[in-house]
């Protein structure tokens, strides 16, 4: 399907040059100028956004869509309808929760297979660096994926083991040879391993006995670790969902090729608050306290950290259930990133300017999407036209995930996302979606 020959105009149009009146020219599916918003050509459809803000369409580089294998928690049908309802219209999916786990050529082959045909918006697949895999990742990257993930503590499923701190400098090396990106969840065990046995006996369904299990100490020593190892071998590395604001300092560009992301959730809830019980709020790493997370907002400040993205991880409802220890680990969160962001932005004094930074543009150049992330000339036309004013309570019957379990129900909101554009089409509109989905299957060096 080409991309739609329309025009896009907006009084509050957000550029990587600041927000302002603009008129956005689009040719088979691409910006070909961003032009004054009088230069309206009468001969192609005109989209007037009014009072609207138009920003660019939101990079989600960290959703687990889960399918196939595990397509009941979460499948790429809804995940990408949940996707585009929260103005996002490029996701990345995780190499884990689905089965087989996207560590081959002929998995990733598999994930193609179930996508093609039923996305609502454009979608990318990373790698996962494993044990048994390490000294082949070369084959995954020529076919195509954005990058590599891996874990130093055990990730949750059996089908994807972590990796050891040798086995980890093994993967760096193999992947800086080839010029790639090493993704990382940065919490080494043995600092897990020891706060849990102080445990025994704590009250499982207390919240603080779980922020306990996974200290900051977790997160300090892996940052550590990688950044170290990174110096070493020259691997470019992103570390994926930073909870702990201590490890900022640890983030440092002048010692080797380093990036971070952190999680709306991470930036709107505070550990004080969970109630007992409520492993909605069960993540890893953890939500953690009032005042690390005004913490990570200044880390956004400095621009020590470049992105924020959802880590969609959803389950059937019956998996989060029980004890925070029993309960799956995972917050599912692709509809309302934007909306969660936007109204602790504001609150801060940010603009949505510095919302599209962390949310589009920034995502985008970490993992290499080049036409992606930005309303500029020459990017493909991904565009939200977004409501910034007005707010409403979550209702989880209303989120389009395939299982509508979330922290964030009931919690009021500000802003509304009115449609979603992918390369100029519309793929949502006011509650309604395109009867055809209008996503396409992205490969790294072609997107």
């Amino acid at each position: 399907m080409h991309g739609a020959d329309v025009v896009i105009r907006g009084r509050r149009v957000v550029t990587p040059d600041g927000v302002r009146e603009a008129c956005i020219h689009v040719v088979d599916g691409r910006i070909e100028r961003v032009a004054p918003f009088d230069d309206a050509p009468s001969s192609l459809p005109l989209v007037d956004a009014g009072d609207r803000v138009v920003m660019p369409g939101l990079v989600d580089t960290h959703v687990h869509v889960n399918e196939p294998g595990r397509t009941e928690w979460e499948g790429f049908e809804t995940a990408t309808r949940a996707a585009a309802a929260g103005g996002v219209t490029t996701i990345l999916d995780m190499p884990l929760n689905s089965i087989p786990p996207t560590t081959t050529t002929a998995a990733l082959a598999e994930k193609r297979t179930a996508a093609d045909g039923r996305v609502h918006v454009d979608v990318g697949f990373w790698g996962g660096a494993v044990p048994d895999d390490l000294g082949k990742l070369r084959e995954l990257h020529d076919a195509g994926v954005f990058g590599f993930k891996c874990f130093l503590c055990p990730s949750g499923v059996e089908e994807f083991s972590s990796l050891g701190l040798d086995q980890l400098e093994a993967a760096m090396r193999e992947i800086a040879a080839f010029h790639g990106l090493l993704i990382v969840h940065a919490e080494l065990p043995e600092p897990i391993e020891r706060a849990t046995g102080r445990l025994r006996g704590a009250d499982p369904l207390a919240y603080p006995t779980y922020l306990a299990s996974r200290p900051p100490e977790a997160e300090e020593r892996a940052v550590e670790a990688v950044v170290e190892t990174s110096a070493r071998t020259g691997c470019r590395i992103h570390v994926l969902h930073l909870s702990s604001a201590s490890c900022l300092d640890r983030l440092d560009p002048d010692r080797a090729p380093v990036s971070a992301e952190t999680c709306p959730h991470y930036l709107t809830f505070a550990a004080e608050d969970i109630a007992d019980g409520a492993t909605e709020f069960k993540c890893a790493p953890p939500i953690r306290e009032a005042e690390n997370r005004e913490l990570l907002w200044e880390g956004l400040r400095d621009e020590i950290i470049s992105a924020v993205v959802s880590d969609h991880s959803p389950c059937t409802a019956d998996l989060k259930t029980g004890s925070f220890f029993e309960a799956w680990g995972g917050i599912a969160s692709v509809q309302l990133g934007l909306r969660a962001v936007w109204t602790q932005s504001r609150a801060r004094g940010f603009g949505l300017e510095a919302v599209a930074l962390w949310m589009s543009e920034g995502p985008a150049a970490i993992a290499g999407l080049e036409r992606k992330g930005s309303i500029a000339e020459g990017k493909d036309a991904d565009v939200v036209l977004f409501e910034p004013d007005g707010a409403s309570e979550i209702d989880p019957s209303e989120l389009q995930h395939r299982n509508p379990v979330t922290p964030y129900a009931g919690r009021r909101l500000d802003g509304r996302v009115a449609a979603t554009y992918v390369r100029g089409v519309e793929v949502y509109g006011d509650g309604r979606f395109r009867d055809e989905p209008a996503g396409r299957l992205l490969s790294r060096g072609a997107a």
